[in-house]
């Protein structure tokens, strides 16, 4: 038996073949691009989108010599919205990323409004530009054609799941699976529905909005004009990219942490039902399948390992590959600080005003100490979050699993076991987002398979005084970019 896994992120799209056993049979991935038209705006093309999602499905295809796919399965960014035409499938603008803060004016009013308690009561979340609901109520004020498209029936909005799958049946479904709903700010993570008070608090409908399943549903069936594979291979998974990261780790019950370093991270916990955070972290659903409903903390960083492109490309030396060997020439950063609030701080400080700071220089600064204060940033937040969600637990946490292109940097897993002084161990296996949708798929089919869970295995060395100082440094640099 084998499974499509397609893994639809903000830098690039993957999809990979596996079979029942773990065993990887192709695989495939197109970069992404995305604009910055305005500060602190965030696009990609929603047609690009799907042109780069049938490429590569057309590309693992074509290695698969006629060997047929029973199944595919759907891992995807959160937040990101896309409006289209039900009757052209022809996009309204730009898909509007996770990442982009336009709507943080309408927030602050939201919030001054009094609105937040009843939002976060219903959604674990607390009122912020990231999630797609503002973003709706901003494209039918600013882009005329949604406004008619949804006076004639004809407007359909959705996060990245919808898209390929409408995409995918040919626009005979229109569906999201609940861990994608759960980050929508219109959906209630209790009855599983779209809420109409949510609808009215942010000003948008909820006629345009796909049915929302469990992640193990049976969502369509291909078409054949859509990609190169034939019709009627069913869709029977579809998981938040966050969400299939920690169901690909194996992680069934609380206590362990999952971080995803992308270009920001997301760290989620399972917990035993819903729990309203008091320390800026989001109440969400990991996923629903034939067991219930899983309940999670998460916590969302909106620039991380981005950090280290952004500060490569500044200091003029390439890519963070040669920004971590240049870290690793000095001892320590000297006193340097970098919060690499590019885009707001997300948790658990959410400041949508914070810009990027670099603090601490003296005329001993060199660029090796910018270096490795970058990469202290990524991991601090992560123990930021990581500290924040045992305080919302009330326990211990044993330890951080992590995934993502920079987990597989071991300066930067180091230091961050030793600010955590927990374990932390990192994937052996790349793919974890869409190895743990293909789980979920597998599941759905029948098959209860996990997969691949090596990992390697770093332990704190960095005596906790030495570490506690340098974190004492961070928290006096996040109130300064805060204030």
């Amino acid at each position: 038996m084998l499974v499509l896994a397609i893994d639809q992120g903000t830098t690039n799209t993957k999809a990979l073949v596996v079979d029942e056993r773990g065993h990887i049979h192709a695989h495939a991935s197109s970069p992404s691009s995305t604009e910055y038209p305005q500060p602190g705006w965030a696009e990609q093309s929603a047609t690009g989108i799907w042109d780069d999602t049938r490429s590569v499905i057309d590309a693992v295809a074509a290695q698969m010599s006629g060997r047929s796919i029973d199944a595919i399965a759907i891992s995807n960014q959160r937040e990101t919205i896309v409006a289209w035409d039900a009757e052209t499938g022809k996009p309204v603008g730009p898909a509007i990323l996770w990442q982009c803060s336009r709507t943080a004016p309408e927030c602050a009013a939201l919030i001054a409004a009094g609105h937040n308690e009843t939002v976060e009561a219903a959604t674990g979340l607390g009122i912020n530009p990231m999630f797609p609901a503002s973003k709706l109520a901003w494209i039918l004020k600013n882009r005329p054609e949604a406004q008619d498209l949804l006076d004639k029936g004809r407007l359909r909005t959705g996060t990245v799941d919808s898209w390929l799958l409408w995409n995918l049946t040919g626009g005979a479904d229109f569906a999201t699976d609940h861990s994608n709903a759960s980050r929508t700010q219109l959906f209630d993570t209790q009855t599983l529905e779209w809420s109409r008070e949510l609808a009215e608090i942010f000003g948008t409908p909820t006629s345009c909005l796909p049915d929302p399943r469990p992640s193990d549903s049976r969502f369509g069936e291909t078409v054949a004009a859509a990609t190169s594979l034939p019709a009627g291979v069913p869709i029977m998974a579809m998981l938040g990219d966050s969400h299939a990261a920690l169901y690909g780790h194996g992680v069934r019950r609380p206590g362990t942490v999952k971080a995803t370093y992308g270009t920001g991270s997301s760290l989620m916990t399972l917990t035993p039902k819903r729990v309203a955070s008091s320390h800026g972290l989001s109440g969400t659903i990991a996923w629903t399948d034939k067991s219930g409903t899983a309940y999670a903390l998460e916590g969302n960083i909106l620039v991380s390992a981005q950090a280290a492109a952004f500060i490569a490309g500044l200091l003029g030396i390439g890519d963070a590959g040669k920004l971590s060997d240049l870290a690793q020439t000095v001892d320590s950063a000297n006193g340097v600080t970098f919060v690499p609030a590019l885009s707001g701080l997300g948790a658990p400080h959410w400041n949508d005003h914070a810009t990027g700071t670099v603090a601490g220089m003296t005329h001993g600064t060199k660029p090796a100490h910018v270096a490795r204060a970058t990469f202290e940033a990524i991991a601090m937040q992560i123990t930021d979050v990581f500290e924040a969600m045992q305080s919302d637990v009330g326990e211990r946490l044993v330890g951080l699993r992590t995934d993502g292109g920079a987990s597989s940097n071991a300066f930067l897993m180091q230091l961050q076991s030793d600010f955590l002084q927990r374990p932390v161990e990192s994937a052996v296996v790349e793919e974890v987002s869409a190895l743990g949708a293909a789980a979920m798929a597998f599941r759905a089919l029948g098959q209860e398979w996990r997969p691949d869970t090596r990992s390697k295995r770093y332990e704190p060395w960095m005596p906790a005084e030495t570490a506690g100082a340098i974190r004492a440094t961070w928290r006096d640099a996040i109130r300064r970019a805060c204030s």
